[in-house]
């Protein structure tokens, strides 16, 4: 049975740069609400409103972890191939 990695290093590189773009799109996203939480709790944390700072750390420790499990389907780096100087067909 194949693996999806890979599979994943057989697509086209057209496909892996699309792929990996979307990927990057998504982890942005996730670090910006990541921020707009942050805010949020530091605003909260003022008010002395321990329930929704709380409620921010969940979240966003959730967030971390989808982008954790995100980075895994990132493509992996094309190796260059090192032609062999001692064989004339390579």
């Amino acid at each position: 049975m194949s693996d999806y990695r890979e599979t994943q290093n057989l697509i086209h590189p057209d496909k892996t740069n699309i792929l990996m773009a979307t990927i990057v799109v998504i982890l942005i996203v996730i670090v910006t609400l990541q921020l707009w939480i942050m805010y949020g709790a530091l605003n909260s944390s003022e008010d002395s409103n321990q329930v929704f700072v709380w409620a921010a750390f969940g979240a966003s420790l959730l967030l971390f972890i989808a982008g954790l499990w995100l980075l895994k389907y990132l493509p992996d780096t094309k190796a260059k191939e090192v032609k062999d100087p001692d064989n004339p067909y390579v």
